[in-house]
């Protein structure tokens, strides 16, 4: 850290520097008295002689490039040590008949061992590495493929640190995760849990298997979180939701629920078949895991959130519930996601004995 291979001088460029792509070129410091935090920085780091200095200069060419020393420190020390490799990818739905995109969040380590967008393997080739569990993470009504990396920009650093697989799917601007009993276009749900989790399983190196993957989502996504989870317990060993609206029957006006499910009132049937609700009737104890959890400042869904933890209280299927402080908002659920993530990897490391 104290040593650099040049000498610095405070007004005089330096010739004879290699610049950027080996271009020739010279390399001097401007200086602003005034900037007396960040010479202290530099003096903490061991950098005296820097101590005067707040941007320097670049020649190349006969060009003078001027860098902010402030901005090249923020830059330098805001980044994390490290942070999983995110992908856009294309995956091609033919229950649809079209392309939907997906953000895929890999382990830095896997990246060099030939997997993501740019080298996409098998997952026979991911032997030398282990497999990696998989977390499926939904969106929420009017979101698309790209709002959890943006909402929770750690999602990178938690594939790193739990040694996981994040998919952040397209889900639509309002599907509700199901496949609609009046639109053939809507399939979300054979999308997500059957053409996607194969896709997925083919071109990364997953742990294929439901003791290996999970899925969650926020509010909408939530719903679709546990309706798949609970749905295709052959696929996921467990499943969760964040402020999910697990319970939409007592919002028969809101977010075009009638488009795909016809109106409540010709069609009640379709609205009581394709709520969480009702998909948790035949579940038995320990078929799968289960973590949900809604801020009690949510004027949504802390209702029937609260109403799917007593029903499951009733039939003694053991969850995991939370209320924390929060709204129906990105806070709320860039906080709640570690929460889900840690309980999903605690449940991995465990291989689904417990099942």
């Amino acid at each position: 850290m104290k040593h650099f291979p040049f000498s610095f001088s405070r007004f005089h460029g330096l010739s004879g520097f290699s610049g950027p792509f080996g271009v020739p070129g010279s390399f001097g410091f401007s200086s602003s008295f005034g900037f007396h935090r960040l010479s202290g920085i530099f003096r903490s780091f061991g950098f005296p002689g820097l101590s005067g200095f707040s941007s320097f200069s670049i020649f190349l060419r006969g060009s003078r490039i001027t860098v902010s020393l402030p901005l090249v420190f923020s830059l330098l020390f805001s980044l994390p040590a490290f942070a999983g490799h995110t992908d856009t990818i294309v995956v091609y739905s033919p229950s649809m008949k079209k392309d939907i995109k997906c953000v895929v969040i890999l382990p830095t380590r896997y990246l060099s061992a030939g997997h993501g967008k740019n080298a996409v393997a098998t997952a026979a080739e991911g032997k030398s590495l282990p497999r990696l569990p998989v977390v499926y993470l939904l969106h929420g009504w009017s979101g698309n493929y790209a709002q959890w990396p943006g909402l929770a920009p750690q999602l990178a650093r938690k594939a790193d640190e739990l040694n996981i697989l994040i998919v952040c799917p397209d889900g639509g601007y309002g599907s509700w995760y199901f496949d609609s009993p009046v639109d053939s276009s809507i399939r979300y749900e054979t999308f997500i849990s059957r053409e996607l989790v194969t896709y997925i399983d083919r071109h990364y190196p997953t742990a294929a298997d439901r003791a290996h993957r999970a899925i969650t989502g926020l509010s909408m996504g939530g719903h679709g979180g546990l309706y798949l989870g609970i749905r295709h317990k052959d696929l996921y060993g467990a499943a969760g939701s964040m402020s999910g609206g697990v319970d939409f029957r007592p919002f028969p006006d809101n977010w075009d629920l009638k488009k795909d499910l016809g109106d409540s009132a010709c069609c009640w049937a379709n609205w009581e078949n394709n709520t969480v609700t009702h998909a948790v009737e035949g579940l038995k104890n320990g078929e799968i895991r289960l973590i949900f959890d809604c801020g009690t400042g949510d004027d949504y869904f802390i209702g029937v959130n609260r109403a799917l933890h007593q029903k499951l209280l009733d039939k003694q299927i053991d969850h995991d519930y939370a209320e924390r402080p929060g709204a129906h908002e990105d806070a709320y659920w860039r906080n709640s996601v570690d929460y889900q993530l840690l309980f999903f990897w605690k449940y991995f490391s465990d291989d689904g004995r417990h099942h």
